[in-house]
């Protein structure tokens, strides 16, 4: 379950573009005000068309169950569920915003996005929505607010690491995951040198290249650097330029698998999240909703077992915080024609119970509502819970944070460089 290209944490909360996790959904209530459907004030009878990115299963399944037990609870509200493939959503949902009929529940991601979606005139303002129980999740919801209004509501929050095979890191004689790049590449050696793939990246899909230089980023730039090029669009410090060059180095090393080029990230066994799942690559940079995935992509019944997670490494003299994390959530929208139905639905998404049945099938790795914390049981999933709770702050994913359009272009930059297209300074002058 990808974030949008665009995926996700616990962060620094600025609103739009900022150091924050992102998501999103609004609401009006049945006398026309733009408050949450109370608890005694039954929303108007509504059918409501609901767009998910859930295409694999568990949460595939999850959703629908949740949709027909909202409608057993409410049975003046029926719910129309489409799943739709992740990378569809990039088009999809704004075409659907300038048409006369979007979906009245949709798959969001907050940020720069949300505020071009804002602009089109029919997402809900949540504000008034939200005001009863939005205090109960936590400062995540930050994100999901343009111009300081509540236009969506996350569900699950969401940060990048490296996720890796503990069998094969032993296999090539690695004892500790890496804490720096030096470790990171002896790491790549290692792994190399016992005929393993060290890394496994989807570059046929372009996004997952983007973590490396937003990575790479955080650890050369300041936290107030990256803020203020988020909220400006302008990236004229040279540490920018230094990410670029950092990566080039780390691309020198040829950490990816052969043909890296032309596999997916999360589709059919043979894409980045399958290799590391049946033991083809020993790690990939993902977000947490990884495991999630890989499940579907293998009959490995013990894969959660040969798991781990760490952050991403520290960069050597850089300026930026070495704990410093990389993140976003997932969440929904609702626009404006059954805005009312829409909050309560959403209402109940985030109700411990909900959050609960999402942390216990394995569709969600951190719960927004900390009520639903202690349903963690798996030991790796609260070592992320616990690193989350102790980072100085979570930067949302660059493409996000960014308005669409100069999102798509850097991550556009980002993924050609990858491939051995462009330079740091082309990077940079797509945000320009």
């Amino acid at each position: 379950m990808r974030r949008f290209p665009s995926r996700r944490a616990a962060a620094i909360g600025l609103t739009g573009a900022a150091l924050m996790l992102v998501a999103a959904c609004g609401g009006e209530d049945e006398d026309g005000g733009s408050t949450a459907a109370s608890s005694d004030a039954a929303a108007e009878s509504a059918n409501l068309v609901w767009w998910h990115n859930a295409t694999n299963e568990p949460l595939k399944s999850v959703w629908t169950e949740v949709a027909r037990d909202f409608e057993a609870q409410n049975p003046n509200i029926k719910i129309k569920v489409q799943p739709i493939q992740n990378e569809q959503f990039t088009t999809k949902v704004p075409l659907a915003l300038q048409g006369d009929d979007p979906p009245d529940v949709y798959q969001q991601w907050g940020g720069g996005q949300q505020a071009d979606q804002v602009r089109s005139g029919k997402v809900a303002d949540l504000t008034e929505a939200s005001a009863d129980w939005i205090g109960d999740l936590t400062s995540i919801t930050e994100g999901w607010k343009t111009d300081g209004k509540q236009y969506g509501i996350p569900y699950s929050q969401h940060v990048v690491g490296f996720w890796y095979r503990k069998d094969l890191f032993e296999k090539a004689g690695i004892t500790e995951p890496p804490t720096t790049m030096a470790e990171l590449n002896e790491a790549v050696d290692k792994l190399k040198a016992a005929g393993i793939a060290p890394i496994a990246i989807g570059a046929k899909d372009r996004w997952p290249a983007a973590f490396y230089w937003d990575y790479f980023v955080l650890r050369r730039c300041a936290a107030e650097t990256v803020q203020e090029a988020m909220a400006t669009q302008v990236m004229d410090d040279p540490c920018f330029i230094q990410a670029g060059e950092d990566l080039k180095a780390f691309l020198d090393t040829e950490p990816f698998q052969d043909g890296f080029q032309g596999t997916t990230a999360q589709q059919g066994a043979g894409s980045s999240a399958g290799m590391v799942a049946n033991g083809k690559a020993a790690m990939e940079l993902q977000g947490t909703w990884n495991p999630y995935v890989m499940s579907d992509l293998t009959d490995d019944k013990n894969l959660d077992d040969k798991l781990g997670w760490f952050p991403f490494p520290a960069v050597e003299g850089g300026a930026g915080d070495p704990k410093a994390a990389l993140g976003g959530g997932d969440g929904f929208s609702c626009t404006t024609k059954q805005a009312d139905a829409c909050a309560k639905f959403l209402e109940y998404i985030v109700s411990p119970e909900v959050q609960e049945k999402l942390v216990t099938s394995g569709s969600t790795t951190l719960p927004v509502n900390p009520a639903a914390a202690g349903a963690i049981e798996k030991p790796t999933v609260k070592e992320i819970q616990a690193y989350v709770d102790q980072v100085p702050y979570t930067q949302t994913y660059f493409d996000v944070a960014l308005p669409t359009a100069v999102g798509q272009a850097l991550n556009e930059a980002i993924a050609d460089f990858v491939v051995g297209q462009g330079s740091p300074e082309d990077i940079v002058a797509a945000v320009r």
